[in-house]
C-alpha cells in the first residue's frame, strides 16, 4: 500500500515553482501568473514542456469561468495545445478536476508526487553495494563529463522511455546545454563500462528534482536505478530540505523503490489535455 505525506500549501507552491524552472532549464520559458506557473517552449509544441500548473483559481463559477477563458487565450496565443497539471493536493478550487473536465479536458494518466524531507538522510553509496563491474559517475558539468558519457546517457534515456534510437544524440546534444547550469547534475550507472542507467538531480531553493531516472531493458533487475538515484542526491549536496520526483500510478515496482528510499506520496493527480 502507498505511503503518503501530508504538505502544506506554501511548500507545496514552492515545490511546484521549482519544478517548473528545473523543467525550463536550459532554453524554455517560465510564467508567473500569480494563481498559476505556465511552462513554455517557444520551440518544442509537445505538451510535456507546455503546461499550466500550480493552479489556485477562485470558486465562484462566474470568476472561474473568467479565469478559464483567459487561460485558454494564453494557450492559443502561444499556439500551444491547453494542458493542466493539477496539484495532488490544495488546488483551487478544490473540484478543480472536475470542472476541467466538465469543459472539455481529457484525463492523459495520473501520477504520484513523491516527496523525501531531508534527503540528506539517504546514506551515500557504499563501494560493497556495488555489484561485480558496476561503477558510478557524477557528471555535474559538460567538463566533467568523459568523452562519450553524454551520448551514453541518451542512449540510456532514449531506451528506458521507448524513444526511438535516433533520440539518443539529440538528448544529448541538450544534456550539453543543461550542464551549462550549475543547478543540474547527472549520475550514469555501467556495468563493464556500458552504459545502464541514470539520474538527473536538478537543485537550487532548498529542492532538489530528481528526474530522468532510467535503466536500459538488459540491466535491469540489478537496482542500478536506485543506487543511481543515491549517487545523483549525495553529488547534490547535502543542502536540500526537500527532494521529489514524479512516478505514474500504477508502476508499482517504482513506487515501491522510491518508498524503500524514503520517499512518499502527496497525492495523485491527473494530466489534463483539451480534446
Amino acid at each position: 500500500m502507498t505511503r503518503y505525506l501530508a504538505i502544506d500549501d506554501e511548500t507545496l507552491r514552492a515545490l511546484e515553482r521549482h519544478e517548473t524552472i528545473a523543467h525550463a532549464i536550459p532554453r524554455r520559458d517560465v510564467r508567473d501568473l500569480h494563481d498559476a506557473y505556465v511552462l513554455y517552449d517557444p520551440d518544442d509544441p509537445d505538451p510535456f514542456w507546455n503546461r499550466m500548473v500550480s493552479l489556485r483559481w477562485p470558486s465562484d463559477p462566474a470568476a472561474f469561468d473568467r479565469r478559464l477563458t483567459e487561460a485558454l487565450a494564453l494557450f492559443a496565443l502561444l499556439s500551444r495545445t491547453p494542458h493542466v497539471w493539477p496539484s495532488p493536493v490544495h488546488s483551487q478550487p478544490a473540484d478543480l478536476v472536475g470542472r476541467l473536465l466538465a469543459n472539455g479536458f481529457g484525463d492523459a494518466g495520473t501520477g504520484h508526487v513523491m516527496v523525501l524531507p531531508e534527503p540528506a538522510s539517504v546514506p551515500p553509496v557504499r563501494p560493497t553495494e556495488l555489484g561485480a563491474g558496476v561503477t558510478l559517475t557524477a557528471i555535474a558539468t559538460a567538463a566533467d563529463a568523459r568523452e562519450g558519457d553524454l551520448d551514453d546517457i541518451g542512449l540510456v534515456l532514449a531506451e528506458s522511455f521507448g524513444a526511438p534510437p535516433s533520440r539518443g544524440p539529440e538528448l544529448a546534444a541538450d544534456l550539453r546545454l543543461t550542464l551549462d547550469d550549475d543547478r543540474v547534475l547527472l549520475a550514469l550507472a555501467r556495468v563493464d563500462g556500458e552504459p545502464a542507467a541514470v539520474a538527473k538531480a536538478t537543485t537550487f531553493d532548498g529542492f532538489t528534482y530528481l528526474s530522468s531516472i532510467g535503466t536500459r531493458e538488459a540491466f535491469r533487475g540489478r537496482g542500478l536505478a536506485p543506487l543511481a538515484t543515491r549517487h545523483a542526491l549525495a553529488a547534490a549536496g547535502g543542502g536540500s530540505r526537500w527532494a521529489y520526483l514524479g512516478v505514474w500510478s500504477g508502476n508499482e515496482p517504482a513506487i515501491k523503490v522510491y518508498e524503500r528510499l524514503g520517499f512518499a506520496s502527496l497525492g495523485e493527480s491527473p494530466d489534463l489535455l483539451l480534446e
